[in-house]
């Protein structure tokens, strides 16, 4: 059975940011870790624990898929597991991002802030 983007909006904050961490290229959990707190300006740090759980719940969705790149061996440990965007992880991400998008857009024409305004 497919199912549509609108069914998993609104996504969790942290699950937007793993596929955002993803969009445009495969990543180790590591990677994604490191990306997150990137992104957020050291904000936003997952432990390992958390981000394996959410990993499977992504992966159980089908937002996300393991990928087929493998670690070079004698370069990255072996163990290491990738993981890429699928194509309806990228129509969900492109759904939320579009009603974040929209939800910005009301608080700026409220008054609450001005376009542009960070």
């Amino acid at each position: 059975m497919s199912r549509s983007a609108q069914e998993f909006l609104p996504l969790k904050p942290i699950d937007f940011l793993v596929l955002l961490a993803l969009l445009h290229e495969d990543r180790h959990g590591y990677g994604i870790v490191r990306d997150i707190a990137t992104e957020s300006n050291g904000r936003i740090r997952l432990v390992p624990g958390n981000l394996y759980t959410i990993l499977r719940r992504l992966l159980a969705d089908g937002l996300i898929a393991e990928s087929k790149r493998r670690p070079l061996p004698g370069r990255e440990d072996v163990r290491r597991r990738y993981y890429r965007l699928s194509d309806l992880g990228a129509t969900v991400l492109r759904a939320e991002s579009r009603r974040l998008r929209d939800l910005v857009a009301t608080v700026e024409e409220r008054g609450l802030l001005e376009p542009g305004e960070a």
